[in-house]
């Protein structure tokens, strides 16, 4: 195990902001859910209690003074904020001093990176083109990310949670959330930067990255699999299979959206535009995770192959 090699890739400049994600990310994922057990709880006790509720507020103690200093701007506020400013001033300063920039040579067309990597915010793009179409990965995908982060406040009919962490009363957002960004895009950062080798091959953390290594793994569209060999045959398969998925999908998610009577009351106050968009993006970004799996498992390219798009 070349584990000099590994040291190497984390700690170059232009990965450390990596390494600092996979740490970061986590721990304040986890402060905040903590915070909201905590809030779920205390709802718990308000709804049982109501002689509790007068003396408590959506907080963990009852009212008790100094808490003017939470509320007031200056110069609690301020002050706290000054002092981070100066802390993350300090810490980049820090950083610049002791880390190089991650500039290299001129760019010379006979003489290209072997791997060639984009910066750490794009690898996730990256990886999403060895299970996708270049116009699938680099335009569509992107774009329906950039207009679903959008449209999530027209989405959303639950009136909960304003104000205050909870998860209890916001699970289904919370985990969504949860498996779209913790658990796909980071994921795929994490695989660009310490996993993809050379000619973007897939080596395990540890092993030595070998330039000379070749891998003869012939990759199969789905319709080659049930030996379909005309055009119009592989879309009109890929088109069934494509649109099963689909179905079956959104089938499991509606499920999972009136899987208990809160879900259910939620469901209730979406409008038939809410529900569809919300099932095509929830449909959509579950892709991803079919497609690696499709991909890495069993080598399968493509399912849907069309003279205009594959998929």
């Amino acid at each position: 195990m070349d584990w000099a090699q590994l040291w190497e890739i984390a700690s170059a400049p232009d990965n450390v902001p990596i390494v600092g994600l996979i740490v970061l990310v986590p721990f304040y994922a986890w402060y905040g859910l903590r915070q909201s057990f905590a809030n779920d709880r205390l709802i718990s006790q308000l709804e049982a209690n109501p002689q509790m509720a007068k003396t408590h507020h959506r907080k963990v103690q009852p009212w008790k003074a100094g808490w003017d200093r939470e509320v007031h701007v200056w110069p609690f506020l301020l002050r706290i904020e000054f002092l981070a400013t100066i802390i993350v001033t300090f810490v980049l300063m820090v950083w610049s001093i002791t880390l190089d920039a991650p500039l290299e040579e001129p760019a010379n067309p006979t003489l290209t990176m072997n791997p060639s990597k984009a910066p750490w915010y794009f690898l996730g793009l990256q990886e999403m083109l060895v299970y996708f179409d270049p116009w699938m990965a680099g335009v569509v995908l992107p774009s329906l990310i950039l207009v679903g982060l959008m449209a999530i406040p027209y989405m959303d009919a639950n009136p909960l949670g304003n104000g205050y962490y909870t998860f209890k009363q916001r699970k289904f957002a919370i985990l969504a959330f949860c498996f779209g960004f913790l658990v796909l895009w980071l994921s795929m950062v994490v695989i660009g930067t310490f996993i993809r080798g050379p000619g973007w091959i897939w080596f395990w953390p540890g092993q030595t990255w070998d330039h000379n290594r070749l891998v003869f793994e012939a990759n199969r569209d789905l319709p080659d699999i049930f030996g379909i060999t005309s055009a119009v045959g592989k879309g009109i398969f890929g088109g069934i299979v494509t649109g099963l998925y689909a179905v079956v999908t959104a089938v499991a998610f509606h499920k999972v959206l009136t899987w208990n009577d809160f879900n259910r009351k939620i469901y209730k106050r979406m409008s038939l535009i809410q529900y569809v968009t919300l099932q095509f993006f929830l449909v959509t970004m579950m892709s991803l995770p079919v497609k690696m799996i499709a991909k890495l498992a069993f080598r399968i390219k493509y399912v849907w192959v069309t003279p205009w798009f594959n998929i």
